[in-house]
Parts: structure tokens; C-alpha cells; sequence
């Protein structure tokens, strides 16, 4: 046939998945598992950081989730997406320095890679900057259960099913959690209205995209 060749064609490899670097960390590959990292931290900086609002305290959960992570990759049972098995272990490890101390009143938002991090979305910087300041220090008066399911549903955008496969409770438990921190912020928040309305816990519209809106998440 016309088509055919006696030549071999030659596959280009792409780029391995989250959990064939995992399996090969496992294995004993030593660039596998710091590859998973460059991938994935920055996400990950961003939840320990919106979770916990200290930017050291958050540095510190992310250095001992990732640490977790490399010990712990051997028991990855694959029925779930790699980026779930770390959101879980980055939200243990912000629990754990919660129960172990208490977190300074106040977030250092000197540093842009924090401010990035946290501030909500703005076409007037000074706006997003209050507004992140606002919310962070909101965010740490809730209960950490309601806190971590608001930070993953309203801040990151995860789906309901989705957040609670990473804090391993039922989708119902996430919905009712979240509406139980939105009442708590409302009249935490409620003096953002007038500058920003329409604005929801993590800083983006409720028209027209951004984090899921309300019908989705309660």
C-alpha cells in the first residue's frame, strides 16, 4: 500500500504522568518525586497559605506535606488523582500546626509571592490588597473544618465531590460546612459590600465564572 512504510515511525515520549513519577519515585528514581514538586507547589503554597494566613507557618506545612509525601509515596494506591493525595496531605499538615500552636494575628503581606497568593482578583490592586488582608483575618476566626472546605471550594474552585475526596468526608458534609463558614463570614465581610459588591470569599465575581457560584457549592 501507498501509505505504508518499511520504516518505523518515531514516537516522541511525552511527558510522564503524576503517577508514573510516583511510581518511579517509589522505585528509586531521585528526579522523579522533585519534578512532582516543581509541578505542584505553587498550588499547593497557595491552599497552606489561604488555610493557615501566615506565610512561615505556611512554608513550614508545605515543607513537612512534601517531606509526608516523599516517605509516603509507596502507599499511593492510585484511586485517586495524585493532585488529590497531596491537597490531602497539605491540609493534615496545616491541621496538625493548628492544633499544635497558635498562628499570629497577622499576615505579613509584604512579600509579592504572598500577596499573589492570597489576594483576591482586581483591577485596583489597593482594593485586592484590603480585601486579602479582610479575608485572610476572616477566614482564621472559622473553625478549621469550615475554613479548609471554604479555602477549597470558594478560593481554589475545586467541585464539592472533589473537595471532599481531599478531606475524606461526604460531598454533603463540604456543602454544609461551607454554609455554615459563609454565615460566619457574612458579618465578618459584611463592611466589603458597598466597596465591592458581588465579591464572594475568594474575591472573584459570582457572574460570569470564576470560583463556583452559590447553587453549586451549598
Amino acid at each position: 500500500m501507498a501509505f505504508m512504510s518499511s520504516r518505523k515511525t518515531q514516537l516522541v515520549p511525552g511527558p510522564l504522568s503524576d503517577k508514573d513519577l510516583l511510581a518511579q519515585h517509589a522505585a528509586g528514581d531521585p528526579n522523579a518525586f522533585g519534578e512532582i514538586v516543581r509541578r505542584h507547589r505553587a498550588r499547593m503554597w497557595a491552599v497552606a497559605l489561604r488555610t493557615l494566613g501566615d506565610p512561615e507557618e505556611a512554608s513550614d506545612a508545605l515543607q513537612d506535606a512534601f517531606l509526608s509525601a516523599y516517605r509516603a509515596a509507596d502507599r499511593f494506591r492510585g484511586d485517586a488523582a495524585v493532585t488529590t493525595w497531596l491537597h490531602r496531605i497539605v491540609v493534615n499538615a496545616c491541621l496538625d500546626r493548628i492544633r499544635r500552636r497558635t498562628l499570629r494575628p497577622v499576615v505579613n503581606m509584604s512579600d509579592d509571592a504572598t500577596f499573589d497568593a492570597v489576594a483576591p482578583k482586581s483591577p485596583d490592586p489597593t482594593l485586592a490588597h484590603e480585601l486579602a488582608l479582610d479575608i485572610s483575618d476572616a477566614l482564621r476566626q472559622l473553625p478549621y473544618e469550615q475554613r479548609a472546605a471554604l479555602v477549597l471550594v470558594d478560593m481554589m474552585g475545586y467541585a464539592v465531590d472533589e473537595a471532599a475526596r481531599v478531606l475524606e468526608v461526604p460531598p454533603g458534609t463540604i456543602k454544609s460546612r461551607c454554609a455554615r463558614g459563609r454565615a460566619r463570614l457574612a458579618p465578618l465581610l459584611g463592611h466589603l459590600r458597598n466597596r465591592s459588591e458581588g465579591w464572594n470569599v475568594g474575591g472573584t465575581t459570582e457572574k460570569g465564572g470564576g470560583t463556583p457560584s452559590e447553587e453549586h457549592t451549598s
